[in-house]
């Protein structure tokens, strides 16, 4: 009997020592949810000792509760669990993905502990989500791909470039549809022969030479070159070919791949350029072409001739060099007619030559657009010095006859009437038919001599205002569509009643609001703010620009205003001007009555005001 208990007792050591001592991590529950036993395996995964870990609540353990309620719940219900996944709490704050497995110990229907092994899935888990990542990254990286491989395609759609890849292996060239359109090829065409076919015979030698460098190459080698293409309906088309020759080994050449595209229409603006420029140089009239700021950026032959300087000497340089101070206000309303696309034509004015010397001028002005888009001015001046010589001459002769007409005529007008009312006194018909008609006469030939005598006092016309009653608010809401499309990173504001209405020019107030706004931008480097608006003080409207800019000192707000200043510091140093828009808007101004004024701090931005009558 006592070798039998020996040997109980030695087997149930041994089967302890199996729980206690196993690599599979063991633990006990009880009804309470309490660790009441945890073998080796289960402390060392987790990092506990016996005594943090045995005696306290399986919850304290437990990353997610609802995961722990769901294991005790079936096994109240006597349910065996099989890898139920989830995480435990470690010692050092880290969690370990683990697989359950339990059921529970039940004597007379009372639960009296749970048997539960745990086993360690982290490296898995990790594992799973690390191949997870890798395929959403994969799987965004492919998403990208296509979408740049759409966008090249409709990159290239909307170029109207074709591609083409000439394999050297197989001796086929695949052609894109834009490039078969271009080149005027087949459907089906795949050989370099069909190409060949189309290029113009005298372009051939252009080819020829193409070929012959790229087989003498020893590295991928780039080359372009423009040609001729008869297409099949005998259209000759211009196309630019660009490519690179690739190598393989450094032998030869085993592809080539390139692009295709008409510049038909370039070639022939070429040529119309050059046909042009040959013109302008061969003209007797001065052309120049300038900005919509009114700075030269062409200078004929012709205009050297005549106003004495030099092409080097007036390109880049202001217009303004050339008209009397008197008459800059008629540089301001050529160009606001050319920023509205209108066209000047025989305007008659005076200009000053290098020596000094005025000179009376026509010009006709026309506005130079791209795109729908007014982007400069051309202008033709002729010379017409003598014909104003002598029209003043054929004027004051025209002045003195008709002086020396006008005595004897009113002479005669004088002795008609007293001729008239003698022969209707003595009943003389006939005189009085004859008085009347010399009468008649008389007075023509005077309304003539009226009409001469205007024609010669008749003086160089200048520039008037043409005041209307508009709303300011519809304009400054044109101003700011107009402005938003260069602001970049700013927000432009109209704080303006749509009704608001005052009398004044309203391309000339467009011109002042216009360089204020553009002014508000360029000097917000930053973006932010720009407002334009309006407001009624004492009975007049006033009308201003706000922004947040770099602001203005006080000192250079005394010579904002004058004509060429410019603002001369670090911060303003990058931003390009000619220091004459806000002369301009100063000018403007003090036609209509009315002053500029400006609130400025420096890094504070600033605020551009004046007032107007409202309508």
């Amino acid at each position: 009997m006592n070798d039998e208990i020996d040997e109980l007792r030695l087997k149930n050591d041994e089967l302890s020592d199996f729980f206690e001592n196993a690599c599979v991590p063991f633990r006990r529950v009880n009804g309470n949810g309490i660790i009441i036993w945890a073998n080796q395996a289960e402390l060392d995964l987790l990092g506990y000792t016996r005594e943090e870990y045995i005696g306290h609540s399986m919850r304290d353990f437990h990353a997610d509760p609802k995961a722990m309620e769901e294991i005790y719940v079936r096994l109240l219900n006597n349910e065996t669990i099989q890898d139920f996944p989830a995480r435990l709490r470690c010692k050092d704050g880290t969690f370990k993905h683990v697989e359950i497995s339990s059921n529970a110990l039940f004597v007379d229907g009372r639960f009296i502990h749970s048997r539960c092994i745990t086993k360690d899935v982290t490296k898995a888990v990790e594992n799973e989500a690390r191949w997870i990542e890798q395929e959403e990254r994969k799987n965004k990286i492919l998403q990208l791909l296509k979408k740049s491989e759409e966008r090249l395609r409709l990159a290239i759609a909307a170029t109207d470039l074709g591609t083409w890849d000439w394999d050297f292996d197989t001796s086929k060239v695949y052609f894109s549809t834009e490039a078969k359109q271009i080149l005027g090829l087949s459907y089906d065409e795949s050989s370099i022969f069909g190409v060949l076919k189309q290029i113009h015979p005298k372009d051939l030698t252009v080819i020829e030479e193409v070929m012959h460098q790229l087989q003498n190459t020893t590295s991928d080698k780039h080359f372009n070159f423009t040609c001729r293409v008869v297409k099949p309906e005998h259209k000759i088309l211009w196309i630019e070919v660009r490519g690179i020759a690739l190598l393989e080994g450094n032998t030869k050449i085993n592809r080539i791949i390139g692009s295709v595209l008409d510049v038909t229409e370039r070639k022939t603006a070429e040529v119309n350029n050059a046909q042009l420029v040959a013109i302008v140089n061969c003209s007797n009239d001065a052309i120049v072409g300038k900005t919509l700021d009114g700075i030269v950026t062409s200078w004929n032959h012709a205009a050297e001739q005549i106003f004495g300087y030099s092409a080097a000497e007036m390109i880049g340089q202001p217009i303004l060099k050339i008209i009397p101070e008197e008459r800059h206000d008629e540089e301001e309303y050529i160009l606001q007619r050319m920023r509205n696309g209108e066209s000047i034509k025989h305007f008659e004015t005076k200009r000053i030559t290098k020596s000094g010397k005025l000179i009376d001028v026509s010009l006709t002005i026309s506005p130079i657009s791209a795109g729908g888009k007014v982007t400069g001015v051309s202008k033709i001046a002729r010379d017409i010095t003598d014909k104003k010589q002598e029209e003043r001459k054929r004027n004051d002769f025209v002045s003195m006859v008709s002086h020396e007409l006008k005595t004897p005529l009113t002479s005669i007008l004088l002795s008609a009437q007293v001729m008239q009312k003698m022969s209707s006194k003595n009943k003389d018909t006939m005189g009085v038919k004859m008085a009347s008609k010399i009468e008649n006469h008389a007075n023509r030939m005077i309304a003539m001599i009226r009409d001469f005598l205007s024609l010669a006092r008749i003086e160089e016309s200048k520039i008037q205002l043409r005041k209307e009653h508009f709303q300011v608010g519809q304009m400054m809401q044109e101003l700011k569509e107009e402005a938003e499309l260069m602001a970049g990173n700013h927000e432009i504001h109209v704080l303006c009643e749509p009704t608001s209405t005052i009398f004044a020019d309203r391309d000339k107030i467009g011109q002042v609001l216009n360089n204020l706004v553009s002014n508000a931008i360029k000097y917000s480097p930053k973006g932010g703010r720009v407002t334009i608006g309006c407001e009624q003080v004492d009975g007049a409207l006033r009308i201003y620009v706000q922004d947040e800019g770099v602001g203005i000192s006080p000192a250079d707000q005394q010579k904002l205003f004058e004509r060429f200043y410019r603002v001369e510091n670090e911060t303003v140093t990058s931003i390009s001007g000619f220091g004459i828009g806000l002369y301009i808007v100063a000018e403007i101004l003090k036609y209509h009555g009315t002053n500029i004024e400006v609130e400025s701090e420096p890094g504070q931005g600033s605020v551009f005001s004046f007032k107007l009558p409202q309508a």
